[in-house]
C-alpha cells in the first residue's frame, strides 16, 4: 500500500508515526506548505518524494492511496480531486466546513467507487471502543452523554504551539467528533439540536465559545461544551451516563464515574486511536469493503453541523 500524506503538521506526524506501525505500507510522497518542511519530513520517515502540491501526488502512479491532513477548508475539494484522480482517501475531521461540499464528496465517492473515509478518530480510541463493545453486547444503553472540549487558542496556533496558517473552528471541527461518536454510540440519528454561541474573537472572526443540546431519536440525551477560553487542562473529555454504570473518556483511557481505571487494553492491537483508525482504512482498502467512518456513514453528522450552523447565521 503506497501512501502519500499531505499535510505535515502537528496531525501530519501522527500519522506518519502510525503508518510506521503498518506492515505493507509505505509512504511514498509528502506534501506539506514549505518544500523545506515536506522535504524534512520526507527524509525522516523514508519517502522518496516531497513536494508543495497535492497534484503531483495525485498524478503519481506510485501513490495508491491519500491521507489529507490539511486545512479545514481544503478538506472537501482535496478528497475530490484525490478521488477523481483514482486514489482512496482518507481525509481528517472535519470532512467540509458546510453542509453542500460534504453532501459533494459523498457522491463523487459513490460515483467513483472508491474508498473514502473520514478521521472521526472517536469510533477507534479503545476507550470508546470498548463502551460501544458493551452496547451492542446488550450490557448498556446510554442516558446521557456530558462532553467538554477545552483548549486555550486565543491566538492562531496548532497543538504544537506553532502558528497557524488557517484558522480553527469549534463547530465544524471540534464539535463533529462528539456528533457523530453520540449518534454512533445511541446508533440512531439525532433528532434535535440546539446550539448558542459566545461573542466572536475580534481577530480570528470566531466564537470562542460553544454550547450544544442534542436529542437522539429516541430521546438519549448530549450535551457539548467548547471552549478556545479554557486556562487549564486541555482536550476532550466525555462522560457517559448509562443503564449499567457511568464512565469517563479520556482520549484512549477509561474511568469508572468514581475514577477507577478501566482496562481497555486488550480492546484492539494497539492503544492509538490513530493508528487503529489508519489500520482500517489500509485493510478497508485491501478487503473491498466499507470502512468504519466512510464518508457515507458519518454523513449525519455533518448534515447536524448544517442544521446548527444555520441556527447561528439566523
Amino acid at each position: 500500500m503506497r501512501i502519500a500524506l499531505a499535510g505535515a503538521g502537528a496531525f501530519g506526524i501522527k500519522h506518519l508515526e502510525a503508518l510506521a506501525r503498518i506492515d505493507g505500507v509505505q509512504v511514498v510522497s509528502v506534501v506539506s506548505r514549505t518544500l523545506k518542511q515536506a522535504q524534512e519530513v520526507a527524509k525522516k520517515y523514508g519517502a522518496a518524494h516531497a513536494s508543495v502540491d497535492l497534484q503531483d501526488a495525485l498524478d503519481s502512479v506510485d501513490v495508491d492511496a491519500v491521507i489529507l491532513c490539511t486545512p479545514t477548508q481544503l478538506h472537501a475539494l482535496q478528497s475530490i480531486a484525490a478521488l477523481r484522480a483514482g486514489k482512496h482517501v482518507q481525509v481528517e475531521i472535519p470532512l467540509a466546513d458546510n453542509w453542500a461540499d460534504a453532501q459533494e464528496v459523498a457522491r463523487v465517492a459513490r460515483e467513483t467507487g472508491l474508498t473514502c473515509m473520514v478521521g472521526h478518530t472517536r469510533r477507534f480510541n479503545p476507550s470508546h471502543q470498548w463502551v460501544h463493545n458493551r452496547i451492542v453486547a446488550g450490557e448498556l444503553s446510554i442516558q446521557q452523554m456530558d462532553v467538554q472540549t477545552y483548549f486555550f487558542r486565543r491566538s492562531n496556533m496548532n497543538a504544537l504551539g506553532q502558528p497557524r496558517s488557517w484558522v480553527d473552528n469549534l463547530l465544524w471541527h471540534h464539535a463533529a467528533h462528539t456528533i457523530d461518536l453520540f449518534s454512533y454510540q445511541c446508533g440512531e440519528p439525532i433528532e434535535q439540536a440546539n446550539v448558542l454561541a459566545g461573542p466572536l474573537h475580534s481577530e480570528l472572526g470566531i466564537p470562542m465559545d460553544m454550547s450544544i443540546q442534542l436529542r437522539s431519536q429516541s430521546g438519549k440525551l448530549c450535551t457539548l461544551s467548547l471552549s478556545f477560553n479554557n486556562d487549564g487542562p486541555i482536550g476532550t473529555f466525555f462522560r457517559y451516563i448509562c443503564d449499567n454504570g457511568t464512565y469517563i473518556a479520556r482520549y484512549d483511557d477509561l474511568f469508572t464515574g468514581r475514577d477507577d481505571p478501566v482496562d481497555v487494553s486488550k480492546v484492539a492491537v494497539s492503544m492509538d486511536g490513530i493508528e487503529l483508525q489508519d489500520r482500517e482504512f489500509v485493510s478497508a482498502i485491501r478487503e473491498g469493503r466499507e470502512p468504519n467512518s466512510s464518508v457515507s456513514s458519518v454523513l449525519g453528522c455533518y448534515e447536524v453541523l448544517g442544521r446548527l450552523q444555520r441556527q447561528l447565521d439566523s
